[in-house]
């Protein structure tokens, strides 16, 4: 009840509440006159039901059409063309074929002084990781040197194994060899020997040489590499060496940078059973312990390695020793790319002499030799080197260098056939000497690639020495020069050239001991300098099989090597070559 009083209290006043503001409104025109209004029923809100859209709506259309099919016809009709488009080709380069390669190789050649070579060379892979690689090479001659009254032939044989494995992280090998060297002492000065003297000299040496070494190489790890070396070598007078030589090289990080370092142990010792004399025998040992630290510096356009070489020399024999320390410095700067680059250094080294590398430099030296080593104090150069051209290469260059105890090739005293108890005595046999030398050169080289046919290179090299306690530079020439040449000349034809030219060199001249104990006549000798002329050509008739001919001393000059020792002139050669696969 309460309800539906409020309610229509509520209307009432809304009521009056509009009939005032209508009121105010028209009273300007008319009066209103006073109206009675009765409420019938209270007011009841209801809310209507939502008319949902339907999603889809139905179509309520009187007539539904059918769509109708429409079919096309094309009606085509033969047109006659006279174009007639040209067959597409795809342009290539024209490549040259690519050479085979072979593991094997053999070559046989023959000339006169009944000269013989042969070389042969294989390479077996024996599985993925494993190769075995075997060598031999053969030159001989039966002499035949105009005017010599002593045998002049020659024979050296080679023959080398190595054996080679790869692993991930482990690479290492191994080599063994022999060789057998036979020469003569066919030398003589004085030539007023009778025939019958000159037959009872037996002037044949053999020399002999084994050696067995190994390398190995590791990755990602502060031990790089190791190389060894032991050689054994022997002749036909009762002579003796060992050499071992080891060097491994380590690599430290040190402040930011690595420092490689080289540590040598090389040992040298053996014994001869004469001195040139015939009054004792020679015995020698020596012993050399090095560390050579590097460090090498990259800036740019600049290179520069800082090192040093400390070793420790002991001489076993006399139970002595000393400390050497000498620089390793050397620097490049790249002026103009690669066509100007400066570069210097000042190096030094204690060099370990040996029999063996005597021989190799020299066949006829007696088996009477003081073996030690050599104290190069420094070599100091400064020099250019770069490109004229794409094509055309130079390199020129000065030497400073400081040695003592150099080695130096010198002729001995022959004695008589009649007083001399050694074969070595009776005729030209060398000696060596040691002396503190200086030398300045000059050097001077060009390389031409003309094409990728033809290769040219010369090189000479100008030098001045200054001995201590020996008159001369006993046998070391004051001028070298040679130039080379190789030329493809077709698929089939090649040739080349080697010319090379030595000055004069000096030497000591003793008049032989007859045994009369008188003076000797002492004179320096010169010997000639000489040129040597060489050329070789080819014709390949495929990919496996190849002829070659070659002529050295073209000028057929009879010139002498060392003093009293002529070589042969005008030498001829002709030979083949087989390539192939071993075993197909």
């Amino acid at each position: 009840m309460r309800k539906h009083i409020n309610q229509i209290m509520t209307s009432l006043f809304l009521i009056s509440g509009f009939i005032a503001v209508a009121q105010d409104k028209d009273d300007k025109d008319e009066k209103i006159g006073t109206e009675v209004v009765n409420v019938v029923k209270p007011y009841t809100p209801t809310i209507s039901d939502a008319f949902k859209v339907k999603e889809t709506p139905s179509i309520d259309d009187d007539e539904t059409t059918t769509k109708k099919s429409v079919s096309y016809n094309i009606y085509s009709v033969p047109v006659a063309s006279t174009f007639k488009p040209a067959k597409g080709r795809a342009a290539g380069v024209k490549k040259k074929a690519r050479e085979k390669l072979y593991d094997s190789y053999a070559a046989i050649g023959l000339g006169n002084f009944a000269s013989g070579v042969l070389d042969f060379y294989t390479s077996r892979a024996l599985n993925r990781d494993e190769t075995l690689d075997i060598s031999l090479n053969h030159h001989s001659t039966q002499g035949g040197i105009e005017d010599v009254r002593l045998d002049d032939k020659f024979f050296d044989t080679k023959v080398d194994l190595s054996y080679k494995k790869k692993g991930r992280d482990l690479k290492w090998g191994g080599d063994v060899g022999y060789q057998n060297q036979i020469y003569n002492w066919y030398g003589i000065y004085d030539n007023t020997f009778d025939q019958a003297t000159i037959n009872s000299i037996d002037e044949k040496q053999t020399y002999h040489s084994a050696y067995l070494s190994g390398n190995a190489s590791l990755e990602d790890s502060f031990f790089k590499k190791a190389d060894f070396t032991y050689r054994r070598t022997w002749d036909a007078f009762s002579s003796g060496e060992n050499r071992a030589f080891l060097k491994p090289t380590f690599e430290f990080p040190i402040a930011g940078e690595l420092i490689n370092t080289n540590f040598v142990l090389d040992y040298v010792g053996g014994s001869f059973d004469n001195n040139f004399a015939g009054t004792g025998d020679i015995n020698y040992g020596n012993l050399l312990i090095g560390v050579n630290p590097s460090l090498v510096i990259l800036r740019d356009d600049l290179t520069v390695n800082l090192g040093a070489a400390i070793y420790y020399g002991m001489d076993l024999e006399g139970s002595d020793g000393d400390v050497f320390i000498y620089p390793r410095v050397t620097a490049s700067y790249r002026l103009v790319d690669e066509y100007v680059i400066a570069y210097a250094g000042i190096e030094g080294d204690l060099i370990q002499n040996s029999y063996f590398d005597f021989v190799q430099d020299n066949q006829f030296v007696s088996p009477t030799l003081l073996i030690a080593p050599t104290d190069q104090q420094y070599d100091g150069y400064v020099g250019l080197k770069g490109k004229f051209l794409p094509n055309v290469g130079y390199n020129i260059r000065g030497n400073y260098r400081a040695e003592n105890n150099k080695p130096l090739f010198k002729l001995n005293r022959s004695i008589i056939p009649g007083v001399a108890t050694q074969e070595f005595q009776k005729t030209s046999t060398f000696q060596v000497v040691y002396d503190d030398v200086t030398t300045f050169s000059a050097f001077g080289e060009i390389n031409v690639d003309v094409n990728r046919n033809f290769k040219l290179g010369i090189k000479g090299e100008y030098f001045t020495y200054s001995t201590d306690t020996e008159d001369e530079a006993w046998n070391l020439p004051e001028l070298k020069f040679s130039l080379f040449g190789d030329y493809q000349i077709d698929e089939h034809w090649f040739a080349g050239a080697n010319i090379f030219y030595v000055g004069e060199r000096l030497d000591s001249f003793v008049t032989p001991d007859d045994g009369t104990f008188t003076l000797p006549t002492i004179q320096t000798i010169t010997l000639d300098g000489f040129f040597d002329v060489n050329l070789h050509a080819g014709y390949r008739f495929n990919d496996k099989l190849s002829v070659f001919a070659k002529v050295n001393n073209l000028a057929n000059q009879d010139y002498q090597r060392w003093a009293t020792y002529q070589v042969q002139q005008l030498q001829a050669m002709a030979g083949l070559v087989y390539k192939f696969d071993f075993g197909n």
